[in-house]
This record gives C-alpha cells, structure tokens and sequence, in this order.
C-alpha cells in the first residue's frame, strides 16, 4: 500500500534534532543563523508554528473588539478559531476554482467599515497572485496577512510579495519539514518589535515535548514504506479503526484535548525550543531546490493525463510545486475505495482545511461544492512510473464508469 504522503525529512534530520535537545544552548543564535540563510536578517521572527504566529501578530494589533477580517473561504480552522478567540469576525470569501484565490468581486462586496484585515492561504502547494489584493488593501487601509503554510519554495522566496505580513510553516508534513517551526516575515519594523517584545514573554517549548514530536516523525517515516503501511492499513481493519483518524492524529501539530478544549491555545503561546530552531537552520541551510521542482514535474505530467470529468484543483495558480494533489469527482468516497483496493492510500480527509463559516455567511458556493468531491492522490517521484501509470489507470476506470464508459488514460 502506497502511503498518501511522505514526510519530507530524512532520518539524519531526526537524528540531528534529537541531539540538538540534548546539546541545543539559549537558541539565539540559531535563530539568528536561520534568518541569515533565508538571507532576511531583518523583518523575520521565528515562531513555533504558523498559528502561533498568527496568534501573536493579533495580539500585537489589538484589534478593537468585533472588528473584522476577511479570510479565504478555504482555511484551516484553527486560524478561524484564533481571529474568534481576539474577539474579532471571519468574514470568508468564495474562492475560484482554477486559481483558488478569493474572488475579487466577492472580497470587494465583502469590506466594511469594520474590516481591519485580510487573510489569504495559499493552498496546496501553489500561489495566490496578490497583487490585485495588495492593491485593495492599500486602497481600504487593511493589513495584508498571507498564510504560506503549504506554498515553501525554498529560502530565497521567503521575502517576495506584497503582504505586509507573511507566515511560513516547518510542521511535520510540510515543504522542508523541521517538525515545527515558522518563519514570519513582517515588513513594519514597529510591529515586529511588538511581536518579538510579546513572543519573549512567553515560556518556550519543553526539550522533551519536541523530542517526542521529533520521535513520532521517526516512526511515521517507518511505517510510510509500502510494505509496513499496508500492515498499518491492515491492522486498522482489522481492529476497525478509521484510518484516516489515525494518520491525521499522528501528524496534527496541535492536537485536541476533550477535556481541556482551551488547552491549546496554552500550547500555542510557547517560543520555539532551541532545538527546534537548529534543525530549522539545517533543513534550510540544506535545502536542494532540485528536489521540489522533480516533484513539480511529477505531478504536473499525471495531472495532464487525467479524463473528463476529474478537475484537478488549483491549474490557474502560480508556482505549483504540489505539496498536495487534490481532484474533485462526482463520487469521492468511492473512489477512495477503488484506489485503496488498488494498493494506494487516497484519501478525502480534509481536517487540517474547512469551508469558512461565520454568522451570517458560510464558504461560499464553489467552496462547499468543492469540498463535496475532493480526493487527495498520493502522485509524488517515489512512486515508480508504473505505479503512477497504475493509479492513472484507476482514476481513469472510475471517471469512465461515472459517465457510463470504458476507456483508457492517454500514454
């Protein structure tokens, strides 16, 4: 069974980590070491994650209570989470289906008086072009915030752009994975001084709580070949356990407590270990930008070949590098079940992305159609090309059988 993703980190990196949690002294100077890597030794911050530092930056704006902020209609759920705990409103806006960005007539009928800020994800390995929305945060006098969590394209990229604020993810299943971290890159200097004064404050993350997320790396590593995978997938079976809970559980940064449904955000607030700042360090001083465009290529030679009737998401953004590969079909959850019955882990599991809802308003159409048909295909360079062949094949087999047909993928 072909796992549905493979973390990009190597043993070595783990190994490295691990010592580092041991050895790591006050992470000053590593931090320093990874903002002059991503040549950007001014204007960055390193944080724990993403929704840390999304987290700090509201807290350092002090937003007046109710103001608003506009946000992708496909997020994930705890930035929406975080906005509502700063007592502000999410306002989503609809996004299009070829580039997934938001739509410029909606995000225009969307601001108001109230509206403070804007948040725009960058999904699935591609880029949102912002400038059209650069210009109508100038014009309104909003804060542009983009979200890079799946969008890494490698150090030198980390400063492009016209938001005023970028944040960029390290987590366990991302681009150039540190098992954490993020790198925010915020262009006012007086808001990244608040920033860094309210971060310092905070207790930083336990040697041990980052051992243990480093260690659960190692183990997904493990088991992401195909022969332990299918005994994962097996096991799960045969003790009637939802797989998909299972590999989500395993790589969620921030995992719900029942119990202690407030707890996280405890979690959130923690400046990131000394340790988790070298590996950073590491993985970018060590970056190889051949690796990412192979899976550029990939990707974009499967999605060619798709039949009618699969859309593949996302073929209007810029820079894909295909962190993920998603389609929409007519019967999703089927298909899953012919692509695991052929050796692949497919999956619609879309826990760590959710169609916006605040009062008022939902997602938008196109959102919530979308999220109604989604797969995620495992197409990636490990796989062989006949295996990608084979997947093509199924994919093939069951848009065919949607429409009533037999037919064949293009050579």
């Amino acid at each position: 069974m072909h796992a549905r993703h493979r973390l990009d980190l190597s043993v070595g990196d783990v190994a490295y980590g691990l010592l580092a949690c041991g050895w790591a002294g006050p992470g000053d100077r590593a931090q320093r070491a990874v903002l002059l890597r991503a040549g950007l030794p001014d204007g960055t911050l390193v944080s724990l994650s993403v929704r840390s530092g999304w987290d700090l930056l509201l807290t350092a704006l002090d937003w007046p209570e109710g103001s608003e902020v506009l946000v992708s209609g496909l997020t994930h759920p705890d930035m929406v989470e975080i906005v509502l705990r700063h007592g502000l409103t999410p306002v989503p806006v609809d996004l299009d289906g070829a580039t997934l960005a938001p739509t410029m007539p909606a995000w225009v009928d969307a601001v108001t008086p109230r509206t403070r800020g804007v948040l725009v994800a960058h999904l699935f390995g591609g880029r949102v072009d912002l400038q059209p929305l650069a210009a109508l945060a100038s014009e309104h006098g909003l804060l542009l915030v983009e979200d890079c969590a799946q969008a890494f394209a490698g150090p030198d990229r980390l400063g492009e752009g016209p938001a005023a604020v970028s944040l960029w993810s390290f987590g366990m299943i991302k681009t150039c994975s540190a098992v954490g971290g993020a790198v925010l890159v915020v262009r006012d200097p007086g808001l990244l001084a608040s920033m860094t004064r309210i971060q310092a404050g905070w207790p930083a993350q336990r040697r041990r709580d980052y051992a243990v997320k480093l260690l659960t790396a190692a183990a997904v590593l493990a088991v992401s070949r195909p022969g332990p995978y299918g005994l994962l997938v097996a096991l799960c079976r045969r003790q009637g356990r939802d797989l998909d809970d299972l590999v989500n559980g395993l790589t969620r940064s921030f995992a719900p407590d029942p119990d202690h449904p407030d707890a996280w955000v405890g979690r959130l607030r923690r400046r990131p270990s000394a340790a988790l700042v070298r590996l950073l360090a590491r993985r970018l001083r060590r970056w190889d930008p051949a690796r990412l465009r192979r899976r550029a290529g990939v990707a974009e030679s499967f999605l060619d070949q798709l039949p009618d009737g699969v859309l593949a998401l996302g073929r209007g953004q810029l820079d894909r590098s295909h962190w993920l590969v998603p389609v929409v079909v007519a019967d999703p959850g089927r298909l899953v079940a012919s692509l695991r019955g052929g050796g692949f882990d497919a999956s619609r599991a879309t826990s760590n992305l959710v169609a916006v809802r605040a009062p008022g308003a939902d997602g938008g159409p196109w959102v919530s159609r979308m999220l109604s048909g989604i797969v995620f295909l495992p197409v990636r360079p490990g796989l062989s090309r006949t295996a990608r062949r084979r997947l093509l094949t199924l994919v093939a087999d069951h848009a065919a059988a949607a429409r009533g047909e037999t037919t064949n993928p293009r050579p």
